[in-house]
């Protein structure tokens, strides 16, 4: 019932939200608050934001070194830093950058921001915390802002990511991820587990009729 719905709904909602994010729009966590660009993943329309922003608020960050990948409109990076992190910050998108760094600048909070495509311009870095909040419906994205949605027709995003995961833990580095229940999880962990990793489920929220879930990523 709940898939039924949403595709009846989802010709007019995409109308809507075409029309309401015409311009950047404003999202606030606390006392945080960010504008976030059309062509940026908004966090408005999807849960795992929020419960991501929940559960980092409830981590000792201080003085860890803390990387979000994709970290599109970069709100819970601007809460490790708050919260006392060494934060690196990364995306595909520049836009979603560029509007990062001036968001940081009026909430004075202090991070760095990298252009990189995963792990592509990180590979020498290491990280006690890694963030992940993933593209995971199965379509080929038409452009960089559709990358924020979609993992690829043959979860490509997920191939890539799981290759270069392992390279970057070490024995202190905790590594999350959110997945919802709309995505293919056993698609999505049969790929993690070739590429000797395994899902521990830290996490599980639900909200008006969608379940998520928070990840850690471990060596299997």
């Amino acid at each position: 019932m709940r898939n039924f719905i949403k595709k009846i709904t989802h010709p007019f909602l995409k109308l809507g939200l075409n029309l309401y994010y015409l311009k950047p729009r404003p999202y606030r966590y606390e006392n945080i608050r960010i504008k976030i660009h059309r062509d940026v993943f908004p966090p408005q329309l999807t849960f795992s934001t929020k419960i991501l922003l929940d559960f980092v608020n409830g981590i000792n960050l201080d003085r860890k070194n803390f990387l979000e990948l994709g970290c599109g409109s970069g709100i819970i990076s601007l809460l490790a830093s708050k919260k006392g992190a060494t934060v690196t910050a990364s995306d595909i998108n520049q836009t979603a950058l560029d509007y990062l760094a001036n968001n940081a600048a009026r909430n004075k909070l202090p991070l760095i921001t990298i252009y990189s495509d995963l792990f592509e311009n990180l590979r020498h870095q290491t990280f006690d915390f890694i963030i992940i909040n993933p593209p995971y419906y199965p379509r080929k994205p038409k452009n960089v802002k559709e990358r924020a949605w979609f993992c690829g027709e043959h979860f490509e995003y997920f191939e890539a990511l799981f290759s270069q995961l392992p390279h970057q833990l070490n024995p202190k580095t905790e590594c999350y991820l959110i997945l919802s229940q709309d995505c293919d999880l056993e698609r999505i962990k049969s790929i993690a587990h070739k590429n000797t990793l395994a899902f521990e489920l830290v996490l599980e929220k639900k909200e008006m009729a969608e379940t998520n879930y928070v990840f850690k990523i471990i060596s299997s």
